[in-house]
């Protein structure tokens, strides 16, 4: 009896896990400019035509300025990631994005 919850928990626990994968949306974004302003790396982005900012506390190890070009962003699930905004994380634009060690950074997503 004992193995089976466990199996069951673990298969739920899995089951969810992959519902928060698919949650996530990724796009490309072209960075056009950078700033440090009293600790807070801010970007500019284009995504899809529209402006944006991402910003990121510079003490933070996922905070990077980026140098102006085209990345991918995917989306975190609400909830998930560093900031209690809509976080971002970024890959170069070829990277695949399942692979956690070609990120770039991670930010907070912030609409013009």
């Amino acid at each position: 009896m004992k193995k089976g919850t466990i199996l069951f928990l673990l298969a739920l626990f899995l089951l969810s896990a992959a519902v928060h994968v698919s949650a996530q949306e990724k796009s490309y974004i072209t960075v056009r400019g950078s700033q440090l302003n009293n600790g807070v790396v801010i970007l500019d982005i284009l995504k899809a035509g529209k402006a944006y900012a991402l910003q990121c506390n510079q003490a933070q190890p996922n905070c990077t300025s980026l140098k102006d070009g085209k990345y991918q962003m995917v989306e975190l699930p609400e909830n998930y990631g560093m900031y209690e905004c809509k976080d971002v994380e970024i890959y170069p634009e070829s990277a695949v994005t399942s692979d956690a060690n070609m990120k770039v950074g991670e930010y907070c997503l912030v609409e013009k």
